[in-house]
């Protein structure tokens, strides 16, 4: 009898890249008709009225009754980053990123990209008391939009590349809640911070326990993601944290395991993600009102720390820490790709947006002169570092035609 050929098993990776490449375009829509409709007079209401249109109930005093921006900042965008989680686990556990020697770079990169940035500022602002507490503003990666633009160069960003960004950009928010958490947060319910320490431990009992039934893990990261919200912490942590608790199949000689509840999940959400969440968050998120702001805003000190921070503080921290960490064997560098092609996605590390302008919001609660000048920082910072990061990419030649051109120039010299 004819063997019928094996079921070629899906790559997750592939799955996951593949559909951020073809969702890229759709956010950046998305981004666009936010700037739009926050500008038109015609539209301006309607839209941040929808934004905060209280639908309840309320689940934490803090924020009050829930509005639609609330549930896709801190609802939705808890999904996204478990998707992402998932993919860092799964490298983690069983791909590019599986020993301590590859994961270092990313880690390292991360931080300088945090201390450049706020260094950065922080020298921009010297010597006025009232903006140092916005240092940390420059020091976000906005991971959707960031991976947003790299997806949408496809072949011309090699995977490691994308996946280096990817790890890169989680690290960097993990930093930031924490910086949220420590330097903005007046008060935390510890009361349910220790309850979602017990959800996590209970989830990672079930792990160690072999129990492997997909939505037991997500009833109880429902569960968790409610006391992260509560605790005051950005609820979106609930998505990361949830992610490392799914249990994943090992499959070595495979991209990946049909029966592996972590790409079960991976495949499932991949799409929801790509084509709806991250597109309404860029939506909820990208509409900046430029109402009574003048070019001349941009060279005062709080927007100029910002726009610098975000724009050269981004390159400098992780290109910098990239080359040192290479140049001491410390780390190697991404593979399969140039330096030229490093320095492009250190570029596009320095699109801020979301949390940039979330902490911005906690630096100057109540101020709405500085809120604004923050917006504007952010927003030219982020475009130059997207248009910067783009173009460097677009047009940096791949290691493939580097070869080439190297192989060609030592057959057309001359001989002696």
């Amino acid at each position: 009898m004819e063997q019928k050929p094996a079921r070629r098993t899906r790559s997750a990776l592939r799955d996951f890249l593949h559909s951020e490449a073809s969702g890229g375009i759709v956010l950046i829509a998305a981004a666009v008709l936010a700037m739009v409709a926050a500008n038109l007079p015609a539209t301006a209401d309607a839209y941040f009225g929808f934004l905060h249109f209280h639908t309840g109930p309320v689940i934490s005093p803090k924020y009050g009754d829930m509005t639609v921006h609330l549930w896709i900042n801190d609802a939705l965008m808890a999904i996204f980053f478990l998707l992402v989680g998932l993919e860092i686990k799964r490298e983690f556990v069983d791909g590019r990123l599986a020993s301590w020697e590859h994961r270092r770079m990313p880690v390292v990169a991360a931080a300088a990209g945090m201390v450049v940035p706020a260094a950065i500022y922080l020298g921009v602002t010297w010597g006025d008391d009232t903006l140092v507490s916005g240092w940390a503003i420059p020091a976000a990666t906005d991971i959707a939009f960031a991976i947003g633009v790299l997806a949408l160069l496809g072949k011309r960003a090699p995977t490691s590349l994308k996946l280096f960004l990817t790890t890169v950009a989680i690290v960097d928010d993990m930093g930031a809640v924490a910086i949220i958490a420590i330097a903005y947060t007046a008060g935390l319910n510890t009361l349910a911070l220790f309850a979602a320490a017990v959800v996590l431990l209970v989830m990672y009992v079930l792990n160690r326990s072999g129990v492997k039934r997909l939505w037991i893990y997500l009833a109880f990261a429902v569960v968790l993601w409610y006391f992260v919200f509560l605790s005051g912490v950005h609820a979106t942590i609930a998505g990361v944290l949830t992610a490392m608790m799914i249990p994943i199949t090992k499959s070595p000689a495979a991209p990946d395991d049909a029966d592996s509840p972590l790409h079960k999940l991976e495949h499932a959400i991949a799409p929801w993600s790509a084509y709806a969440i991250v597109p309404l968050f860029g939506f909820a998120n990208a509409g900046v009102s430029l109402a009574g702001l003048t070019p001349a805003v941009l060279l005062l000190p709080l927007p100029l720390g910002i726009a610098l921070g975000l724009f050269l503080g981004k390159q400098i921290g992780i290109l910098g820490s990239i080359w040192l960490a290479t140049r001491l064997r410390f780390a190697p560098k991404p593979s399969g790709c140039t330096w030229a092609q490093i320095y492009g996605v250190s570029m596009l590390a320095g699109i801020g947006f979301t949390m940039s302008l979330f902490i911005g919001g906690l630096a100057f609660p109540g101020n709405e002169l500085l809120v604004d000048e923050v917006k504007l920082g952010v927003l030219s910072g982020s475009i130059l570092s997207a248009l910067g990061g783009y173009l460097v990419l677009r047009f940096a030649p791949s290691p493939r035609r580097l070869a080439l051109h190297r192989r060609a120039k030592r057959q057309h010299a001359p001989r002696v």
